[in-house]
């Protein structure tokens, strides 16, 4: 019995760590079915001009949100950026936000935003930005091309959508606040990696990333915009 509950203290680490990892990893192919069931059906989905341009890419599945006068969203996603190489390690990231209206009920969102150039991933690296208020947002158009689009919406930092119950809209989410998770991306990376190392590419890309890439390679090739 001592030598049972003596082996079991010496690997409780292991274990926890790899059940750390089954998560960051059952996150990322969350995150990446998501994209792949929105893509699937083109009429729907995120313009591929937009996508085809995208600097970088942000998915948060199974957003929470909740509302009754003043409704609230929180959710943990991932954000990866081009580089040089391609898509960039993904960094895990937190959302939180509220809206001022009259909403009652609650439910599970999930969530795609697009930063569109060099500018609004420049936000992206701070420990804590606010969108809409450090970067400029609106609701994404949705259809096979972007014809839609205006010159506002062209120079939008971040163009974000949502998904509920099926259905697929732009939404804007100015007001809320997006942040590193610093404890999983240590999980991921080691300790004190900055978000800025993992969007640049300094840093390895992980094995539990593959299908996340294979995914976003499927939907979103083709140069981005680089001003």
């Amino acid at each position: 019995m001592k030598f049972r509950v003596g082996l079991l203290l010496a690997l409780a680490p292991s274990l926890m760590f790899a059940d750390d990892r089954g998560k960051l990893t059952k996150l990322m192919d969350e995150s990446a079915n998501v994209f792949n069931e929105i893509m699937s059906t083109p009429d729907k989905g995120i313009p591929h001009d937009i996508l085809s341009r995208a600097q970088c890419i942000g998915i948060v599945p199974n957003m929470k949100r909740a509302g009754f006068i003043v409704g609230a969203k929180y959710g943990k996603g991932v954000l990866t950026c081009r580089t040089g190489d391609g898509w960039s390690a993904p960094s895990v990231i937190r959302i939180e936000g509220g809206s001022v209206g009259f909403q009652i009920g609650a439910g599970e969102t999930d969530l795609v935003f697009v930063v569109q150039n060099k500018t609004g991933e420049n936000h992206l690296m701070e420990d804590k930005f606010t969108v809409g208020g450090d970067a400029s947002a609106m609701a994404g158009p949705v259809g096979r091309t972007a014809e839609a689009e205006t010159d506002a919406m062209m120079h939008a930092e971040i163009l974000s959508w949502s998904r509920a119950r099926g259905l697929f809209a732009g939404i804007s989410l100015a007001g809320a606040t997006m942040r590193p998770d610093k404890d999983d991306n240590a999980e991921l990376y080691g300790p004190n990696v900055r978000q800025r190392a993992i969007l640049t590419g300094e840093v390895r890309k992980p094995a539990e990333a593959r299908t996340l890439y294979s995914t976003l390679d499927n939907y979103a090739t083709g140069p981005a915009r680089r001003s």
